[in-house]
């Protein structure tokens, strides 16, 4: 037996193309779904996907991948993986991009490029992404040589998911790959100067304990960082121990459950006012992965005038942006809390009491008609615990946040730094190919629907059943709420003249259409759609002149509320 054969023959080294290098490389990674669009420079990329165990789904416009990827990734908590062609495929993922990048969403874009030899000739297809996409990304590649495809895969997705998660981009070349090299796995990353601070400094954590204890009146805000960090049991710990109120950012929905006492809602211009109010009395606020961004904050000078701020966040550029940080605490979320839970003593704590129940939740009685609150009360209903919903954005992204309740994490996904109309159907295509035994529940307007609508074709060919609720005033509602309180309630440019028939056009794309026109109907047939196991469009007429109250108007602090039209 000639061994020597035998033994070249085992372990001769794997040649590859560049194209199928990448793919083995992104099985190392344990990737298992792609959201692309294939075209003429990722020809190569798209055949190594035929022999790999990865599943590639087809979307019908490239910002749908985007968004498609974000809804896996934010259900899922891994990384999602997004791949498109160069030029407008390139140009098209912007979007889906920056909205990734705004709320710290970890995805690793993969975007083709014309041949080296045609880079800077203005080549048909050819745009330089990796420079468009610079500010909106934590880090960007282009791949130079193939030998460096192993280590550039190795930190892309290290990059996007250590740290702030984030978006991550890396634009291949088409001879790159068509290249030939030897196979080689995904090194092991140590990246210089990139080291995220993971645990908090002991003296600063110390030193919120003690504020923590002293308080007689303390809120605890819970942002996105907590859900990126798996945190929600220790903030409850945290809650018990201290008996601190809770409230919650837009992004940070489902990390404290909603049904609990200490709960008080979203704070913000649009949230609830005892949660507003809470913030604006308490004594000492913990702020939670948060950003105390504009729409949280109100007029900044009136934020919360008697707190001790103890700000914890991974990244220390967030750390006294917008808002004083009188303890700032850098590191893991869920490492800091472990640590603070330790030197929490609950008989030094000064705030004994909580109320039984928190104030009113929706500052706005809920009425029994065709509006958004009691259509969602009825979904509520009968909707089972383990219920995912995303959102677009617009009224009835506000209305969702404000009267449904979620109480687990990643069951509420929504656009939120970026506020990125059309990503609540696409969102809910990547959630349900993540969670496929869940019900999943796309929250729509007739305006966001025509944005994100490219992906029902994607959805019914897929067969999956999802739920889109359509909330149809022929308006642009919440530019239209905007012009009603800054414009003079003069509109212009917001109302949609043809009527669409949504029903309709359901059953073009083969799925399942209802219109609930009478209240009396509602219920059956929610239940009906819910529980038919197909794709289902459910429209519901609402008036234009609704509005989503209370509402924090600019200049104004957050307890300053405006109740009525």
């Amino acid at each position: 037996m000639d061994y020597d054969y035998l033994l070249e023959r085992w372990f001769k080294p794997m040649r590859l193309n560049g194209a199928q290098t990448l793919i083995k490389l992104l099985e190392d990674q344990g990737v298992e779904v792609i959201f692309g669009y294939p075209g003429g420079t990722v020809l190569e990329i798209y055949d190594a996907l035929l022999n790999s165990s990865i599943k590639h789904i087809l979307v019908r416009h490239e910002q749908g991948a985007a968004h498609a990827a974000s809804g896996y990734a934010r259900a899922t908590g891994g990384v999602g993986v997004c791949l498109a062609t160069s030029g407008p495929g390139a140009t098209n993922l912007v979007t889906g991009i920056a909205t990734a990048y705004m709320d710290s969403i970890p995805i690793v874009f993969f975007t083709g490029q014309v041949p080296q030899a045609m880079v800077g000739t203005d080549a048909f297809q050819e745009v330089d992404i990796t420079g468009i996409t610079h500010p909106i990304t934590k880090h960007n590649y282009l791949v130079q040589d193939i030998k460096d495809l192993p280590r550039i895969v190795a930190e892309a997705f290290y990059i996007s998911k250590t740290g702030r998660p984030g978006p991550v981009l890396i634009d291949i070349p088409r001879n790159v790959s068509m290249d030939i090299t030897e196979f080689k796995h995904c090194p092991s990353v140590d990246i210089r100067g990139y080291k995220p601070t993971t645990k908090g400094h002991p003296a600063m954590i110390k030193k919120a304990v003690h504020a923590i204890q002293e308080s007689k009146n303390l809120v605890i805000c819970t942002g996105g960082g907590v859900i990126h960090g798996n945190a929600s049991d220790e903030v409850e710990q945290i809650a018990h121990m201290t008996k601190g109120k809770v409230v919650s950012t837009l992004m940070g929905l489902g990390s404290y459950p909603a049904r609990s006492k200490e709960f008080f809602g979203m704070l913000g211009t649009y949230g609830s006012q005892s949660a507003n109010e809470a913030v604006q009395q308490c004594d000492c606020l913990l702020a939670l992965g948060m950003r105390f961004d504009d729409r949280v904050v109100g007029n900044p000078d009136k934020f919360a005038p008697n707190a001790t701020i103890i700000h914890i966040d991974i990244d220390p550029a967030e750390i006294g942006k917008n808002i004083r940080a009188d303890i700032p605490i850098v590191g893991d979320i869920k490492n800091i809390l472990v640590d603070m839970l330790k030197l929490l003593d609950k008989n030094l704590i000064s705030n004994k009491s909580i109320a039984t129940i928190s104030p009113e939740k929706m500052s706005v009685p809920l009425k029994t008609g065709l509006n958004v609150p009691w259509i969602l009360s009825q979904l509520s209903k009968m909707a089972p615990e383990d219920i995912l919903i995303t959102t677009d954005v617009g009224q009835h992204q506000m209305w969702t946040a404000t009267h449904y309740a979620f109480n687990k994490p990643r069951s509420f996904i929504s656009s939120g730094g970026l506020g990125t109309m059309g990503y609540g159907i696409p969102a809910a295509l990547g959630v349900q190919i993540a969670k496929p035994d869940h019900l999943v529940v796309a929250i729509t307007g007739d305006g966001s629907f025509q944005m994100g609508m490219t992906e029902i074709g994607a959805i019914a060919e897929l067969g999956l059943p999802i739920k889109i609720l359509i909330f149809n005033n022929q308006t642009l509602g919440m530019v239209r709420q905007l012009q009603h309180y800054y414009s003079g309630q003069r509109y212009t440019g917001v109302h949609f003249e043809n009527k669409i028939d949504f029903v309709m056009l359901a059953k073009a794309f083969g799925a399942e259409g209802y219109r609930i026109d009478d209240p009396l109907e509602a219920s059956k047939i929610m239940e009906k759609a819910l529980h038919n196991g197909k794709f289902t469009i459910i429209e519901c007429p609402i008036d234009a002149e609704n509005l989503v109250l209370p509402i924090v108007l600019a200049g104004k602090g957050l307890e300053e509320m405006t109740k009525n039209i």
